[in-house]
């Protein structure tokens, strides 16, 4: 009985293929296969819907694999692709927000979601997308300037995509995505941009090198900095040192002459002690006297200048005098507890005086 009923259905499609070609002709579509005929058992391909109608009306909706339909009543009418659509968006002109004309186009990607949707609810859902991609295009492209356009495809594309899905939710198509794929603008405006890149390059790199000047400066001002830091603190060092060693050499020499003083006091305390400050000074004297008119030409000179033993009485009187000045206080304190030491000091004072005289 199948075989019969296949037989029939394929002499009659060929009988009316060859008699009235013009009666059935196969609707190609971008995203549909041609309509096929009802032969009772179909196989449908696998990402396709087959839209069925009974005697003019919606039946159902054929799913991948065998089917059945019963010859006459039943008419495949619409097939529709279930796969990822991609439609050519054709070129178009726009106007941007600061009143530049720009050609643009792009491309749409799309898919069928709703078989039902989209055989029922519009007549070509080609053109219906179309359409509506290249007017959200215009609306979207009016809202930007022309720098901004440039910068923000991507959010371009994701408000156009979102503008579509909007509009065919009642087609039962989904809009997955749109990409601009050119964007042309007019000779003069790209002269113009053209010579803002370079001014703007150029004003960069004049910003740059003006940036090097000033780190070249900074860092020689920084670099005389340090050095006047270092030079002031190994001046400072080298005063300390200085100083240091002044000090040092002063408490030597002081320590020195602590040590000759004492010596001296002890030689002076000895027998003929004052014999030999004389000779001390009388030596002094000459050796001052050679001295004379090396260093000026102005010279003082006392009267008895050529007495040299008139000089020597002379200083060691006024010694006699400060050892007299200094004993003194030590008598005083000493009288009232040590009456013998006191006779003792004068009886020696006594005795240095006798001594003087045969030194003159």
């Amino acid at each position: 009985m199948i075989r019969t009923v296949l037989r029939t259905g394929g002499a009659l499609l060929k009988h009316s293929g060859r008699s009235v070609p013009g009666l059935w002709t196969p609707v190609q579509q971008r995203w549909a296969s041609s309509l096929p005929m009802n032969t009772v058992m179909l196989f449908v391909p696998q990402q396709e819907a087959w839209v069925v109608e009974r005697m003019g009306r919606f039946h159902r909706i054929l799913e991948p694999g065998l089917n059945f339909l019963i010859p006459i009543l039943d008419r495949v009418r619409y097939v529709q692709s279930l796969k990822e659509i991609v439609i050519d968006v054709p070129e178009q002109s726009a106007v941007s927000l600061d009143n530049v004309t720009l050609q643009i186009d792009g491309v749409l990607y799309l898919r069928i979601l709703d078989p039902f949707k989209a055989s029922y609810g519009v007549e070509d859902p080609e053109y219906a997308v179309t359409q509506l991609a290249q007017t959200t295009m215009r609306s979207e492209l009016g809202k930007l300037t022309l720098d901004k356009v440039f910068r923000e495809r991507e959010s371009l594309n994701s408000n156009i995509v979102h503008s579509i899905n909007q509009a065919s939710d009642d087609w039962g198509i989904r809009c997955l995505r749109y990409e601009i794929k050119d964007i042309h603008v007019p000779q003069r405006v790209k002269d113009s941009m053209q010579l803002q890149v370079e001014a703007e390059r150029k004003k960069r790199a004049t910003v740059l090198e003006s940036e090097g000047h000033r780190e070249a400066a900074i860092n020689v001002a920084e670099g005389s900095k340090q050095a006047q830091i270092l030079a002031s603190e190994a001046e400072k060092a080298e005063m300390i040192n200085r100083a240091a060693g002044q000090a040092n050499a002063v408490l030597a020499k002081a320590e020195a002459k602590a040590k000759a003083i004492h010596l001296l006091s002890e030689a002076l305390t000895l027998q003929n002690g004052n014999a030999a400050a004389s000779y001390t000074v009388a030596e002094q004297y000459v050796s001052a006297f050679s001295k004379l008119a090396k260093e000026s030409n102005t010279i003082l000179l006392p009267s008895n200048s050529g007495d040299v033993t008139g000089m020597v009485t002379q200083a060691m009187s006024i010694y006699s005098t400060l050892v007299k000045q200094n004993r003194s206080p030590v008598a005083q304190l000493t009288t009232s507890g040590a009456p013998d030491t006191a006779s003792a000091d004068n009886t020696a004072q006594k005795e240095n005086g006798a001594s003087q005289p045969p030194l003159q």
